[in-house]
């Protein structure tokens, strides 16, 4: 899967972003660090080209240590 490129909407944020696009919250970092230039944005306006980038996605258990 390549890279790809996304045009905020109004109010859009980077953990809403990596929500949307990886399921987790969490892989916010890594769109941070793809749009270096946007680091200090903390909501988007409408408009705002932004790399999303082609990660690893960590498949996260819920089973207790004992189960796995």
């Amino acid at each position: 899967m390549d890279n790809k490129y996304y045009i905020t909407k109004d109010g859009d944020t980077f953990d809403i972003l990596a929500l949307k696009f990886y399921n987790n919250e969490n892989y916010a970092v890594e769109i941070m660090k793809a749009n270096p230039n946007q680091i200090k944005n903390i909501v988007f306006d409408e408009g705002v080209q932004l790399l999303i980038p082609n990660i690893e996605i960590k498949e996260e258990s819920t089973l207790p240590p004992w189960k796995k």
